[in-house]
């Protein structure tokens, strides 16, 4: 018998760069440091342009891990049996956290009407939940998690 399915929701996280976007700033970045090591190379700056090209190589290789970062998700699966959080990238998925609909709770920890933090509890031990969202997207997906988790204690019992 097939579970019922309360909640499937995938959390991905922001993208503040395109692929185009980030060819355009490596291209200008490019263009402007070999004016600049140009420049020092004419006053007899030897070393300045291996430390540009160390300076461009830092910034593509922090844009690559933050892309690399982007393309996982976070999805949570409510059941009318249980509570399920995996992480998952186009190769590779793994289960998070696991819990039993009828006894899973959520917490959302709230600081000057911002929230801060959402976890799943059971039992003593809790999972972190959402964090790609922002604070009101956050307390958004507590409040439609609290209804689905309910929904499926309703259904179940």
């Amino acid at each position: 018998m097939d579970d019922l399915v309360f909640m499937d929701a995938e959390i991905r996280p922001n993208r503040s760069l395109s692929q185009r976007g980030f060819v355009v700033l490596i291209s200008v970045l490019t263009v402007l440091n070999c004016a600049s090591a140009a420049i020092f190379l004419s006053m007899g700056a030897v070393f300045v342009p291996m430390f540009l090209g160390l300076d461009l190589v830092a910034i593509v290789v922090a844009f690559l891990v933050s892309f690399a970062a982007a393309k996982q998700i976070e999805r949570v699966l409510v059941t009318d049996r249980q509570v399920q959080v995996f992480r998952e990238t186009p190769t590779w998925r793994k289960l998070m956290w696991e819990s039993p609909t009828a006894f899973t709770r959520v917490t959302l920890l709230t600081e000057d009407d911002h929230a801060i933090d959402l976890r799943l509890a059971l039992s003593g031990k809790e999972a972190p939940v959402a964090r790609a969202l922002s604070p009101s997207e956050r307390a958004e997906f507590a409040k439609a998690l609290e209804g689905a988790i309910y929904s499926a204690r309703r259904a179940r019992f």
